[in-house]
């Protein structure tokens, strides 16, 4: 009788990715990076595990959003003051923070629980196309997006 296989931290081999953001839309994109942090991309995906790999972002200032969402589409943050909500356009954003604009899109495709926290620390975005991630050896990763 076979039985099915179950992940756990001792056995999840992980590995580094790199990714190019150039010309890639926000939200194709972020998708296929949320399935490489949480492992569905692996035949051993256990989903109380995070079997998922490392993936370094480059050129996060390059990516692109379809339609009318660089002036309609905002971003909301909070001071925790009375009246201190915040609303930035994601144009503003892209100038401002392009990091961020990928970091938040991932984020929010992610468990929302110390399981997803845990999976998102091992994303790391940057604007240019320059990354201290040398020593790690990642891989080129490219995905097939229209």
């Amino acid at each position: 009788m076979k039985t099915t296989f179950m992940a756990n931290a001792q056995n999840v081999e992980r590995k580094w990715y790199l990714v190019d953001a150039e010309g890639q839309t926000v939200g194709r994109l972020a998708a296929e990076i949320a399935k490489v942090l949480r492992g569905k991309n692996k035949p051993t995906y256990t989903p109380h595990v995070d079997t998922g790999d490392y993936v370094i972002v480059v050129n996060a200032d390059k990516v692109k959003f379809t339609g009318k969402k660089l002036v309609k589409k905002t971003y909301f943050r909070h001071s925790g003051y009375q009246g201190g909500t915040t609303f930035t356009p994601a144009g503003q954003m892209l100038e401002k923070f392009p990091e961020r604009v990928l970091e938040h899109a991932v984020k929010g495709m992610l468990p929302h629980n110390r399981l997803g926290a845990q999976m998102f620390r091992k994303l790391s975005v940057y604007a240019g196309p320059e990354h201290p991630h040398a020593a790690q050896q990642p891989e080129k990763l490219e995905f097939n997006i229209r």
